[in-house]
């Protein structure tokens, strides 16, 4: 309905939105058109919601237009370059990506050292955390607005995500019962690729960029689903504390295999840091079906600390 209503004033804006959509792909964000609209109407009226679209003229539209593409270009290039976050894919929600544009737009794309520091903290923050996936997204989205229109710093919003979830650290319980879908599990690869992480065979850096289905990544299950059958909670076998990152070639030389059985060859080759990389504990003890759910607790406490760290130290 937004689209028809700007295109209607706006006569082939259409093809200039489609342009700017393909070169964001081009750098490796596919983001839906409506999130284009939706930095649009930020940029003509200061928030988010698309009920006051047909009260915007077309001069409107066309600044507001011209004024939200170097507020895109200086997101994607800060989630780049300070986050080292390269695909929407790893962010929790794309409304991430309109409040970082209208931030670098309200402050002139002008940033201390200092700023750019607390900002990407608060990238991090409100990526883990889930800022704008949870319930009424727009007026999540809205309240960081509000505050972007006052002029306030990255302090304020991290300050506004604190009073959203009341502590900003990562607890082991906070990870129970999260699978593949959590935002958790985006920081999870993002703070073990910062790591160092890397596929058991092939020694790549773990990557969303790999080609070939011999080293494309996967999410590989350290207790394979099929060892877990009847013992627990298909959800459990789906918890991120069982889940790590290589590549697909490894993940199907594995295949069924128990942990206890292919630990010690992929250790052999590539040696305990890949495993510590993961924050996977390697103790043969812990490795049968038997304990699994100890497992899982062990890990938790080891992803726990590590999401802090990352957390507060950044990328790097």
């Amino acid at each position: 309905m937004a689209l028809a209503q700007i295109t209607a004033k706006w006569r082939g804006a259409l093809k200039i939105f489609q342009a700017f959509q393909r070169q964001c792909e081009n750098e490796g964000f596919e983001l839906d058109l409506g999130l284009f609209l939706k930095n649009l109407v930020v940029f003509a009226t200061g928030q988010s919601r698309f009920l006051t679209v047909g009260n915007l003229t077309a001069d409107v539209l066309k600044s507001a237009w011209d004024e939200s593409v170097p507020g895109m270009q200086f997101a994607l290039n800060f989630l780049r370059s300070n986050a080292r976050i390269h695909s929407e894919s790893l962010l929790s929600s794309p409304f991430l990506i309109v409040c970082l544009a209208f931030y670098g737009h309200k402050h002139g794309y002008q940033l201390s050292q200092q700023d750019a520091s607390r900002l990407r903290h608060w990238v991090m923050l409100a990526n883990a955390k889930g800022r704008c996936s949870r319930g009424s997204s727009e007026t999540i989205l809205d309240q960081d607005l509000a505050l972007l229109r006052q002029g306030a710093s990255a302090d304020e919003l991290i300050d506004r995500l604190r009073l959203q979830m009341g502590r900003l650290d990562i607890t082991p319980d906070e990870l129970e019962g999260r699978n593949q879908r959590s935002a958790l599990f985006k920081t999870m690869f993002l703070a073990f690729k910062a790591g160092g992480a890397r596929d058991w065979q092939s020694q790549l850096e773990i990557s969303l960029e790999h080609t070939g289905n011999t080293h494309r990544l996967q999410f590989h299950h350290i207790f394979p689903k099929a060892i877990l059958k009847g013992s627990v909670d298909p959800r459990e076998a789906d918890d991120i504390a069982n889940l790590a990152f290589i590549g697909g070639r490894t993940n199907r030389n594995i295949g069924k295999d128990k942990p206890a059985d292919y630990f010690p060859d992929a250790i052999a080759k590539s040696g305990i840091l890949a495993f510590q990389a993961q924050c996977i504990p390697t103790d043969p003890d812990s490795l049968s079906v038997g304990v699994y759910k100890q497992f899982l607790v062990s890990r938790r406490k080891l992803i726990a600390d590590r999401l802090n760290e990352f957390l507060e130290t950044g990328p790097g």
